[in-house]
Parts: C-alpha cells; structure tokens; sequence
C-alpha cells in the first residue's frame, strides 16, 4: 500500500529527528547559520534552473513534466524547509550535511 504524497511530505519535514544533546554555542551557531544561508542561495539558483528546465520539458512533450525532476524538486523544498527552520531557530536540527537528507 502506497503512502500518500502529504503523508510522505509531513514525516520527511515533522519525523523524528534527535535534537542535540547540548546546543551550540551561539558563535558556533552564527557560523551554521551564515553558511547555510549560502547553501540556500545556491539552492534557489538551482531552483530556478531547474523551473526553466522543467518548463520546456513539458512544453516539448505536451505538458507531461519529467517525475525525476519533479522529485528532485520536492527534495531541494524539504530541505530549504529544514534549513529554514534551523536558521529561525525553531529547530536545533542542522539540515543536510551535518544530518541525514533522507
């Protein structure tokens, strides 16, 4: 039986994931926070490339979109969600590297 797509979408961004034991040091933090605010920068370029891709796939192909590139852009939304959560510190949780992407 299949999982659906919110169901799946919810516990990628809500599951478990252990807090750590003790937080960084606010310096340490800064640091994170400062480079995952590169990360995200990149990661809305490569959005936005991927959106123009996209489109004209599905203009050539009688707007039918490509599925990886559809996933692949529902994984790149999960973690800008997760990075966004960490740098608004409403979760101690630093998003992929320093965790897992699953």
């Amino acid at each position: 039986m299949a999982i659906p797509d919110e169901d799946q979408f919810q516990g990628r961004m809500h599951g478990e994931r252990p807090e750590p034991k003790e937080p960084d040091s606010l310096w340490w933090r800064l640091l994170h926070m400062i480079l995952i605010a590169i990360m995200i920068n990149l990661a809305q370029t490569i959005l936005a490339v991927v959106t123009v891709v996209q489109f004209i796939i599905m203009a050539v192909s009688k707007s039918q979109p490509n599925e990886r590139l559809a996933d692949f852009g529902t994984d790149l939304g999960i973690w800008i969600a997760k990075a966004a959560r960490f740098q608004t510190a409403a979760s101690n949780v630093k998003p992929w590297p320093w965790s897992d992407l699953d």
